[in-house]
């Protein structure tokens, strides 16, 4: 009997005709649309962990000694930065040279010789492109010999190269060991533990971007309800009884659920292929990388069927399906309210006992009741919908034409209305909750670094420099284009012989070597020339764990390091030098980056960097703020081949943990997506209702009423709904969100978080409006009265 009426059903929804196969379009089209995406979040596991294995299989192997032999190479990292992208580079120079039988990096098919690289194909489009010359100015002096393949690359857009070189050695520029020898790539590393608020945080993202696209799904299996009720009514007339009328509407649902598995699968097929050309917050992966997870998509391919079936049986409860007609056009029984109203106080009941309990030990059955607790109350913003529309337009009475026609409609059924509107008003809450969320979280992941921009925005470090080769580097620095001001300082340590027997751990005074106007900028100096020698001290700050600072005529050891011992043990002994008996007491003064100098100020004339045992170099730069992008990248290629490898910052008045990064990248990338299936969904359920109600649209058309009447009633029907579901959605996020923060113990700081939201509420009825218009003009044609 079930299978028979199923099959019956089928056949009606393949081979009913015009009406049938638009219905089945439509299903198939939006359930498509949801399993698609679907696809693409199974596979979210495989696509990271693919990615981190690649990342994981081109790091070097690590080791404190390794002797050199045939299987063994020399490697070196040289990062760098191209307009805010990561470039990833790498030395490489086998011991054996041309007769090394070590194994090159993953996606490498030989080592490249001395003067020549390989890169990434993304690299490679970069630098044959126009308008990157600074780039390949940077990287001149290597000749391209060959591209780097998917095995050695994160994802198609990474910018990668390997370049190969003679002149590594077993030690730095300062002397210090490099420990820059393998044997093997492969080096993998444990990842950093995430914070409760960042796993609270994934979870809320995961809940909310998925449940729009469930709502979504059990929309679309119901489009078309009033004419397939019609034809059933159909089939009682020739005999078929009410439980096979329910058995074959199912089996139509099954149908078009079934033909939007493979057209979702199409769409995952297409998409996938396209992921490579697509590149989102910097992220990108190749189309292998797509795997559903293989539990995830047998239960995609099971659930998607199941839902279709029984929201077919749940929709046609309340549905008199007779011989003569269909029940449902007479008028329905109130909406109750009572049981819409237990899912949301179940999901409450679920999160509120983990009000600041919510910690790094919680568990997995923590999560398990924080998820739970956030689908049931997004369920309940959904399932609440239908009863506030249909209790909001039935008190609607008067105003214009458009306005009583688009209010009358949404009286006789706003089902259809509603269910178009649930995946916006899951959406809408979720966002609520999770923009509130967020920002408390990115209170404690992210804040105001207190550094002054308006003086320096470039500082440029290097600890392996000699005294003349950071004044070398200076003077580059200096004469780069589009730099102002430039402040350089090459320090040291300083340290009396005698204070060496002081207890406990205590940190040596600095030594700043300098011009005038650098000196300046850390201390309250009077009159400054080459020669003068300063000592510095905040005048706030007692001095506590630091070594005494020494007094005019003192003797000092400038060959020591941070902790005051040699910073070269093999050294003949200590480098002593005295402080001029005229050198004056200043008051340091925050710079910049708001530090406080404590120690010897000492300008080039009166003291050699050179005597330092290990120098360090430190400079900050102004930049010219119209020409700030191409100045950082003409600064970067400047530093690029130096053999210190120093190091460039941009000054930030802000920071971000990496961790929270990565999750505000996902968060675009899953919005961007769901946002795009939100709009699909009302544009394809917008449509559907228009199909319907094509003889009535022509009717009206052809009793005088005017187009534009019926263009603003189709408005006023998209607005209403909307408009009521972004004020449930408000509510149920706002409360949702603050329920949130309190578990991981958060104030909220922001109650208007809704605003935004609601603003892309109304962007939404914009563009589901203007879609609908080229079929709402051309049903409104005579045509539209002919029937069969």
């Amino acid at each position: 009997m079930w299978t028979r009426d199923l099959l019956m059903g089928v056949r009606f929804a393949v081979a009913g005709g015009r009406p049938g196969w638009a219905r089945t379009t439509l299903t198939a089209i939006g359930v498509g649309l949801g399993v698609a995406l679907l696809l693409f979040a199974a596979s979210a596991p495989s696509v990271l962990q693919n990615v981190d294995s690649r990342a994981d299989a081109r790091v070097p192997i690590w080791y404190e000694d390794l002797a050199p032999g045939p299987d063994t190479l020399r490697y070196e990292s040289i990062p760098t930065v191209y307009h805010g992208a990561q470039v990833t580079g790498m030395l490489l120079q086998p011991d054996a040279g041309e007769a090394t039988t070590a194994t090159p990096p993953p996606g490498v098919a030989a080592f490249p010789a001395p003067g020549e690289m390989v890169v990434s194909p993304a690299l490679k489009r970069l630098l044959d492109s126009s308008g990157h010359e600074v780039l390949r100015e940077r990287l001149a002096g290597y000749e391209i010999t060959g591209t780097i393949g998917d095995a050695g690359l994160r994802g198609p857009a990474e910018l990668v190269f390997y370049m190969g070189t003679d002149t590594l050695t077993d030690a730095a520029a300062d002397g210090t060991p490099h420990h820059n020898r393998t044997d093997a790539f492969g080096a993998s590393y444990p990842p950093t533990p995430l914070s409760p608020m960042l796993i609270l945080l994934i979870l809320v993202i995961c809940v909310v971007l998925l449940m729009p696209v469930a709502v979504f799904i059990a929309t679309a299996v119901r489009f078309g309800g009033e004419r397939r009720d019609q034809r059933l009514a159909a089939l009682r007339l020739v005999g078929a009884d009410r439980s096979g009328t329910r058995r074959i509407a199912a089996g139509e649902a099954l149908a078009g659920a079934l033909l939007g598995l493979a057209v979702g699968l199409l769409f995952f097929l297409l998409l996938r292929q396209a992921a490579s050309h697509i590149t989102l917050a910097g992220t990108s992966a190749f189309p292998a990388d797509f795997v559903p997870s293989a539990p995830l998509a047998v239960l995609i391919l099971a659930a998607v069927p199941l839902s279709a079936v029984l929201v077919t049986l749940f929709a046609l409860r309340g549905v008199a399906i007779e011989p003569l007609g269909v029940v449902r056009e007479s008028a329905d029984r109130p909406r109750r309210l009572w049981w819409r109203l237990v899912p949301a106080a179940l999901g409450l009941m679920l999160l509120l006992p983990l009000a600041g309990a919510y910690s790094a030990g919680s568990g997995g059955a923590r999560e398990l009741q924080a998820g739970a607790g956030i689908v049931l109350v997004l369920v309940g913003a959904t399932a609440f919908l239908p009863w506030l529309v249909e209790r909001g337009v039935a008190a609607f009475r008067g105003g214009p034409v458009s306005w009583q026609l688009a209010v009358r409609r949404l009286q006789l059924g706003s089902g259809s209305a509603s269910r178009a509107v649930s995946g916006i008003t899951v959406a809408v809450a979720g966002a609520i909750a999770l923009q509130m969320l967020f920002g408390g979280v990115q209170a404690e992941e992210s804040g105001p670094t207190g550094y002054d921009t308006d003086e320096a925005q470039i500082q440029v470090v290097s600890s392996g420099m000699t005294a003349e080769s950071s004044t070398g580097m200076l003077g580059e620095l200096s004469g780069t284009q589009g730099v102002l001001d430039i402040f350089g300082s090459y320090s040291g340590y300083a340290v009396r012989p005698e204070d060496r027997q002081l207890p406990g751990e205590l940190v040596a005074p600095g030594v700043y070597i300098a011009d005038c106007t650098t000196l300046r900028k850390m201390a309250d100096l009077p009159d400054c020339a080459n020669g003068d020698v300063f000592l510095a001290a905040d005048p706030d700050d007692p001095g506590e764990g630091t070594f005494p600072l020494p007094g005019p005529g003192d003797t000092v050891d400038v060959s020591v390091d941070a902790d005051g011992a040699a910073w070269d043990p093999d050294r003949a002994g200590p480098d002593l030098w005295t402080v001029p008996d005229d050198a004056l007491r200043v008051d340091s003064v925050g710079d910049p980056l708001g530090r406080w100098a404590h120690g010897i100020l000492a300008t080039p004339g009166a003291l050699d960097g050179s005597r330092f045992g290990g120098g360090f170099t430190e400079v900050l730069i102004n930049v010219d703020p119209d020409d700030r992008v191409d100045t950082v990248e003409r600064l970067r290629t400047v530093l690029f081949g130096m053999p210190e490898r120093p190091a460039l910052w941009e000054i930030q008045s802000a920071w971000t943990s990496d961790e929270f990064a990565s999750i505000q990248r996902g968060l675009l990338i899953g919005s961007i997506a769901v946002l795009a299936l939100i709009g699909a969904s009302m544009i394809v359920s917008q449509l559907e209702q228009l199909r319907e109600r094509k003889r009535l649209l022509a009717s009206l058309v052809a009793f005088g009423t005017k187009r534009t009447t019926l263009s603003a009633s189709v408005l006023w029907q998209t607005a209403v709904p909307v408009a009521l579901g972004l004020t449930v959605a408000s509510v149920a996020g706002t409360v949702l969100g603050f329920v949130l923060m309190r578990m991981v113990g958060l104030r909220v700081t922001d109650w208007f978080g809704f605003l935004p939201m609601a603003a892309a509420g109304l962007v939404v009825i914009a563009v589901v409006t203007l879609a609908s218009m080229p079929l709402l003009w051309r049903l409104m044609r005579p045509e539209g009265l002919r029937t069969e």
